[in-house]
């Protein structure tokens, strides 16, 4: 099979990810296999290809958005069935036996693996995953629509849910990439008004067209005060600036993976009045369970651009200089 490999570290610029040809992998027991369709592209996939992460397995192929068919089962399998649409996501084991996963917080285990960090993910031809990890994909979505939603929809539910966002109330979203613009339609399916910060032009044309009440280019330019707020940029700069603009009681929910430095906060000013600052960390099944259903209710369309899987240096260096409006998809020819 065909697969985009890092086999060292290195700025996306430099173009990283190598094509090889490749043995096509056996699922063990537990585990599915897909013949993959398409594959989301991710900052945490930069994150992991730059460095930002600590150093894991090597080589690796990225990607933890996937999409396809199941075409083979290991021993033991259930759930699905060849020929079957799934999904893989960044979340691919747990422990099941440390206090978090037994509280039902099983993203916060003590043990994880991540796809394309820990092993194998979707910028490939063919993909394996456990069973128990792997989504089933309603039929309201077409294949490279679902692929956004298998991280950036999934991470951005769960940072919905860490902002505590109230019925009718009001958001802001500081950058405003695949998570946001997932997070922007759900958020506006519930009846409230959006406030968008990016300082990509072509990002807040694209928050107005999906129904933003606000966009602009300076957080202190927001006309209100919001109830809630999620930081996706990953720039800790603007952390205080955010909690300034929150409202008595208001959350601001850290939805990266990573964050820059976060400068000095003043009590009174970012924190008193009962103002709440969050992060969130992976997720759980159940909270991509829950997207895939809401996401399918509305229904969800994400903005994608699609690029062949042998693009895919190209599809990261435009996510990083933000020349992608919405989500870039790798789609197997």
């Amino acid at each position: 099979m065909q697969a985009m490999v890092l086999n060292e570290l290195g700025a996306i610029e430099s173009s990283p990810l190598r094509l090889v040809e490749r043995p096509v992998p056996e699922p063990g027991p537990g585990e599915v296999r897909l013949k993959v369709r398409c594959c989301a592209v991710c900052r945490t996939d930069l994150h992991v290809i730059e460095g930002d992460l600590p150093r894991h397995t090597l080589p690796i192929v990225p990607g933890h958005q996937v999409v396809g068919f199941v075409d083979q089962l290991g021993p033991g399998c259930r759930r699905f069935r060849p020929g079957q649409r799934a999904g893989i996501a960044w979340l691919r084991h747990t422990c099941g036996t440390c206090s978090f996963c037994a509280a039902e917080h099983e993203n916060l285990c003590e043990r994880p693996q991540f796809t394309g960090y820990h092993a194998d993910g979707g910028y490939a031809e063919y993909a394996v995953v456990p069973e128990e990890y792997a989504y089933e994909i309603p039929d309201a979505f077409a294949d490279v629509d679902a692929a956004p939603l298998l991280c950036a929809g999934i991470i951005g539910y769960r940072a919905l849910q860490r902002s505590a966002l109230p019925p009718g109330g009001t958001l802001a979203l500081y950058g405003f990439g695949s998570s946001a613009h997932v997070v922007l339609q759900i958020a506006r399916h519930r009846g409230c008004d959006v406030y968008v910060v990016s300082r990509a032009p072509a990002h807040l044309e694209l928050a107005r067209a999906l129904g933003a009440t606000w966009a602009g280019l300076e957080a202190r330019e927001m006309p209100v005060r919001v109830n809630s707020a999620i930081l996706f940029a990953p720039a800790g700069t603007l952390v205080p600036v955010a909690l300034e603009k929150l409202e008595k009681g208001g959350t601001l929910a850290l939805a990266g993976i990573y964050v820059s430095e976060i400068p000095s906060l003043d009590y009174e000013k970012h924190l008193f009045y009962e103002r709440n600052l969050r992060s969130v960390t992976a997720n759980t099944r159940a909270d991509g369970r829950a997207l895939l259903a809401e996401a399918a209710e509305i229904p969800l369309r994400p903005h994608v651009t699609t690029y062949p899987l042998t693009d895919a240096n190209r599809a990261l260096q435009d996510l990083k200089a933000d020349r992608i409006s919405g989500t870039g998809v790798l789609v197997m020819t």
